[in-house]
């Protein structure tokens, strides 16, 4: 199985994004199979959505410096529902703030996110503006974590569940750094490690 996704990957990977595509539609059905298989509906209503800064190495061609965790190179945005799995991933350059790489990830997924009605955050994605645009593009509520444990350096049970979504990425030694040219590259080889994570 891990030989196919590879082969897969490297058909796609001089390709411009493709929501449609063999990679893509794998994806959204194997997250459905899990869901329905643990006898949940196929599609959810709640999402806890964070964003990873990652370091880029020699080969990326896509930058920028994010000054909140001084790390130089792109951010992974995800959207996760409750038992940490992946709903909606998005890429940008560092630069981007947490939000507007957030409201992407919503425009880009609005069509799957239908039925969603709470999102879970943290502190970081704070605002009237954020929660009008997640409103007006897919009308759902945003829930910011409890400031009181983030200050403490607790994580939220739920907010928890995301963090362990990203640990599945660091199990992939390719993840560790970004080493993708291209930022719709890089979508394809996170995409890929949660097929081989899920598919195990």
């Amino acid at each position: 199985m891990a030989n196919c996704l590879l082969l897969l990957g490297a058909l796609d990977k001089t390709r411009e994004p493709n929501r449609d595509g063999p990679i893509n539609q794998g994806f959204k059905k194997t997250v459905a199979f899990l869901r329905f298989s643990q006898g949940r509906s196929t599609r959810t209503s709640f999402l806890i959505l964070d964003a990873q800064s990652v370091k880029n190495t020699d080969t990326a061609e896509n930058s920028g410096y994010d000054g909140g965790k001084k790390i130089k190179g792109i951010k992974r945005t995800l959207a996760v529902d409750n038992q940490g799995l992946p709903q909606g991933i998005h890429v940008t350059t560092g630069d981007v703030s947490d939000r507007d790489a957030a409201s992407s990830l919503l425009m880009l997924h609005a069509d799957q996110f239908d039925l969603v009605q709470r999102i879970m955050v943290d502190g970081g994605y704070t605002g009237d503006k954020f929660a009008s645009l997640v409103g007006n593009s897919i009308g759902a509520d945003v829930i910011i974590a409890k400031q009181s444990d983030l200050k403490h350096g607790h994580v939220t049970p739920q907010r928890w569940v995301i963090e362990r979504s990203f640990g599945w990425l660091e199990k992939c030694r390719r993840l560790w750094k970004n080493c993708e040219r291209k930022l719709h590259t890089s979508t394809m080889m996170i995409t890929l490690a949660f097929l081989r994570f899920m598919l195990k």
